[in-house]
């Protein structure tokens, strides 16, 4: 049977079974298993095995879990309450002052995480009722935290850039550096934006009466609230990047600082710790699932001849490497749509990094890139997790379609910064090499 016809079976049964409902885990791992079997016989289970038990053995996988329980911990230490209180008395009394610390928040928060979800949960639930009683538009406040929540897997640490890593064999610290300049250019991009709509438009965001704004006394106080936060993302990102911890070895510190955080704000007890704890054996559990089908589907793909199918099909595309990559991009975007971002990386990474490669890009800065659309994905309808995220702890009158409205000038935004990203690749490349050679 010729590799094209058993690709579009192999793709084809994947479909059906998602749209039956199928977990993804199962229908990667399983429809790849068999085509497998049918491929290369009884071998190719001691393979697979084989594939599976070296990454079992990677200490880099030790992060995840403790990467998700130090964000399950932020979340409810009440650090995010002192944040925003901060934000609120030294940007209120700017046009769209408030969407503009909201978004810098996120950044924070994301350098805190690693998540995507916990960033718009935690402003939707604190910052949006506070904007929407100031006077600010839905759509402007919405889109505002849907962008700067995507950033938490952007912004080292990132569970999605350790499984990245995991599947392409590149460096953790050098991708988690790689994130930096990126994040940061996302950040001024957005904040650009929001300033000029509401210096063209007031009413977009008014500015706080100047009775209700804070001085400076209260403004200095204020800065406390981001001591700990600093500290925390200083202490791990400075020990990856130093030398002096490993990526999981700074995880386990990210954990204790967490807990110092939570115990300091005085939510920590048992109760938190329990119910942070099996969250993270869920979420942990879920990700192993899919990374051990990740190999399954990798192992099947490579059997069926993809290496030459991809070298045939990228022949027919204009434009060289770069047309290439406005292909893959392009793929990734429309795939963010309607798949979450873990499926969309099992996907096509096995398809996309052997042309990555063939075309000498980067495999940490097409990383950035492929982040980045991951983000895109996590914002843009109809299946964008963020969306959902943000609607269940939106006020009643914000509908589903207020939400699904004001990404689109954001959306066009971060699609500005992955063309910036492009044309100037040291804007990713530049602190690996400083920090790594």
């Amino acid at each position: 049977m010729s590799v094209e016809l058993l690709t579009i079976l192999f793709f084809g049964s994947l479909l059906l079974f998602l749209m039956l409902g199928t977990p993804l885990a199962f229908v990667l791992g399983g429809v790849s298993v068999v085509f497998l079997y049918f491929e290369m016989g009884p071998l190719g289970f001691y393979l697979l095995a084989s594939k599976m038990w070296e990454t079992m053995q990677s200490p880099t996988l030790m992060a995840v879990p403790l990467f998700v329980f130090m964000a399950i911990l932020l979340e409810k230490s009440g650090v995010a309450n002192d944040l925003y209180d901060m934000m609120h008395q030294w940007w209120g009394g700017l046009r769209g002052g408030l969407a503009i610390g909201t978004v810098m928040i996120c950044v924070i928060f994301a350098a805190m995480s690693g998540i995507s979800g916990a960033a718009v949960v935690t402003m939707g639930t604190i910052a949006l009722p506070k904007m929407l009683e100031r006077g600010y538009d839905k759509k402007l406040a919405l889109g505002a935290i849907n962008a700067g929540g995507g950033w938490g897997i952007l912004i080292p640490p990132s569970i999605l850039m350790v499984l990245y890593a995991l599947l392409t064999e590149v460096s953790v610290g050098r991708l988690f550096a790689a994130g930096i300049g990126p994040g940061l250019t996302l950040f001024v991009l957005v904040s650009i934006y929001i300033g000029v709509r509401c210096w063209l438009q007031p009413e977009l965001g008014p500015a706080l009466p100047v009775e209700e704004r804070a001085d400076w006394g209260r403004k200095m106080a204020s800065l406390k609230a981001v001591i700990l936060p600093i500290l925390i993302v200083t202490i791990v990102l400075g020990a990856i990047f130093g030398g002096f911890a490993t990526p999981t070895e700074a995880a386990a510190i990210g954990v204790f600082g967490a807990m110092a955080a939570t115990l300091i704000n005085g939510q920590l007890s048992w109760r938190v710790i329990h119910d942070a704890s099996v969250a993270t054996l869920k979420l942990t559990a879920l990700v192993m699932w899919i990374l051990f089908a990740a190999h399954a589907f990798s192992t099947a793909y490579t059997a069926l001849g993809a290496q030459s199918l991809i070298v045939d099909v990228m022949s027919y595309i204009p434009g060289g490497r770069w047309g290439a990559l406005f292909f893959m991009l392009t793929v990734l975007f429309f795939f963010g749509m309607v798949l979450d971002p873990v499926g969309i990386m099992l996907i096509t990474l096995p398809v996309f990094l052997p042309i990555v490669r063939d075309a000498g890009f980067d495999p940490i800065w097409f990383g950035i890139l492929f982040i980045i659309m991951m983000e895109v994905g996590y914002m843009t309808p109809p299946f964008g997790f963020n969306l959902f995220y943000l609607k269940g702890v939106a006020p009643p009158e914000v509908t589903m379609g207020d939400i699904y409205v004001s990404v689109f000038p954001y959306v066009a935004v971060t699609l500005i910064g992955v063309l910036l990203i492009i044309l100037f690749p040291a804007i990713a490349t530049f602190l690996p090499q400083y920090f790594y050679g």
